[in-house]
């Protein structure tokens, strides 16, 4: 069974039902805690800033209430010609996003950090990354969208689209280094941050 080494607590500082299920594959002990920070993007930041800082702002947010944990935070921030594509909150605007994608390329920029709280809250270590998966949508006429939102109501999701369910189904091409990034925890680079973090996976 894989443990922390050295003994440590590790929290996901995530709301999404999706990480949690990621996360839990590593069969790492670890908790659950939900941020409260405005998601915003600022004026003229790019689509990888506001992911990367999201990501940080969440993580920090667990670790003032959590001193001397391993924190996770991440955020991803959908992109269509370089203008972000925000959580559509409705059917019609999940209907208006699917049918400006259809037939497209779509960046999602998944923001990942590892905050490393174990040195004194006042110099952590922090590890941020990025990981970009290219999605390619199909080109479907308005009823199947139409038909697909009402099934799914993936109102909650940058891009209206849930891959790890029904929405795979409206996708022609998914291309990235980190196969998870998309559902929103990329976990390659995460065990990265937890390898250099002197987390083993591995232990006897």
């Amino acid at each position: 069974m894989p443990s922390l080494s050295p003994p440590a607590r590790l929290i996901l500082g995530s709301s999404s039902v999706y990480r949690k299920e990621l996360l839990s594959r590593l069969g790492l002990p670890f908790e659950v805690m939900s941020p409260d920070i405005d998601e915003t993007a600022l004026p003229g930041e790019t689509p990888a800033a506001t992911a990367l800082r999201l990501a940080q702002q969440k993580a920090t947010a667990i670790a003032a209430k959590a001193p001397d944990a391993l924190v996770i935070g991440s955020d991803q921030v959908a992109t269509l010609d370089g203008a972000q594509i925000g959580k559509p909150g409705n059917h019609a605007n999940a209907l208006q996003q699917l049918q400006t994608m259809r037939g497209r390329e779509v960046i999602f920029h998944t923001a990942l950090c590892l905050f490393d709280g174990r040195s004194g809250i006042s110099s952590p270590q922090i590890q941020l990354d990025n990981i970009q998966t290219f999605v390619t949508f199909r080109d479907l006429p308005d009823a199947e969208l139409d038909a697909y939102l009402r099934i799914e109501q993936p109102y909650d999701c940058a891009g209206s689209a849930k891959n790890e369910g029904l929405g795979i189904a409206i996708l022609e091409k998914i291309s990235s280094s980190d196969p998870t990034a998309l559902t929103g925890l990329p976990l390659i680079a995460l065990t990265g941050m937890l390898r250099r973090a002197n987390i083993s996976f591995f232990n006897n």
